[in-house]
């Protein structure tokens, strides 16, 4: 059984093919990087219009499959940018009539937790899910992903692109943060807006921003950002994880590829006894693999939809969709 899967809510355009038994027979990646400022909807859809076709091709190609060889097509149905949506949603159509193949609507982040959750082994665990325009602390329960604590204003992906972009770097500013604080020495004191189970990050770029107009440099501020943002992400898991009664975590997200988090939660986890994972670095990004094997769980379960009624969800949070898959 082999599924083809289509990534394209935000700056990555992506195509993966992954077998039944989870192994990542394909996948080919663009990432859209605007010359300056943050993803532009529109620009960011004029991109993956161009890639994919050589996408699609390269996929295949590296999977040493046929279109006969296919099931079905997968397709990110949302949350993300509504361009881009569509753009991938019209690639997903296409193969869809042309190779007579049924197509499943996949939610993004909901892929980003069954990716990780088949690769760690672990079946039930809570999920800290880091991305641009994510930020949620998620586990199963009654059919479906239920968000035990999120953000209240941006994601913590979205945070680090505009406190870096506004410190005279360039998107995406995450990876460039990740480097920078690696020179930081001083803990500047910045605002720590944990409400419950719920994070806030807008205080925090305004306070990095006036302490940076005030001289801060920025490898200090990023090491204080890092170690301010990532302690509250590690907070509301760590409750989850207590009053869930869940026995691991897992990360999911593009941010979930940061060594400082990824050791912060790991550590939180340790000393509970249970254990964490990461996914690999490819398969925490955006990325068509994850797609193509959560719409390998919900084609086996039954769930397809007609190109007639298959209409991007740009808001489509993670708890709205049932996961029959988990069933029993």
């Amino acid at each position: 059984m082999v599924v083809l899967g289509i990534e394209s809510t935000a700056h990555t355009a992506s195509v993966g093919i992954v077998s039944e038994n989870a192994e990542v027979l394909g996948l080919a990646s663009d990432m859209y990087k605007p010359a300056s400022g943050g993803i532009h909807p529109r620009e960011a859809a004029n991109h993956h219009v161009e890639v994919f076709p050589s996408l699609v091709e390269r996929a295949l190609a590296s999977a040493k499959v046929n279109p006969r060889d296919l099931e079905a097509i997968a397709f990110a149905q949302g949350p993300g940018l509504g361009p881009c949506l569509r753009t991938g949603a019209t690639v997903a159509r296409t193969l869809s009539l042309l190779w007579h193949r049924p197509l499943v609507p996949v939610n993004h982040c909901v892929a980003h937790i069954e990716i990780a959750r088949v690769l760690s082994g672990l079946d039930d665990p809570v999920l800290l899910y880091a991305s641009g325009g994510n930020t949620q602390v998620i586990a199963h329960g009654s059919g479906r992903y239920r968000v035990l604590g999120e953000t209240l204003d941006v994601g913590i992906g979205n945070f680090l692109d505009k406190l870096w972009i506004s410190l005279g770097g360039q998107f995406p500013g995450g990876p460039a943060i990740e480097r920078a604080a690696l020179e930081g020495i001083d803990l500047l004191p910045l605002p720590y807006s944990v409400h419950g189970m719920d994070v806030a990050f807008s205080g925090m770029l305004t306070a990095s921003q006036v302490l940076h107009a005030r001289g801060a440099s920025r490898e200090n501020l990023a090491y204080s950002v890092e170690v301010t943002a990532y302690s509250m992400l590690t907070e509301i898991t760590e409750r989850a994880l207590a009053h869930r009664k869940k026995e691991a975590v897992v990360l999911g997200g593009g941010v979930a590829c940061n060594e400082r988090l990824r050791t912060m939660v790991g550590a939180m986890a340790e000393s509970w006894g249970h254990p964490s994972f990461a996914p690999p670095k490819a398969l925490c990004v955006d990325n068509g693999a994850m797609i193509a094997w959560t719409g390998l769980l919900a084609w086996r379960a039954g769930v397809t939809i007609p190109v007639s009624a298959s209409e991007v969800q740009p808001r489509q949070r993670t708890d709205l969709v049932l996961t029959p898959w988990r069933n029993g």
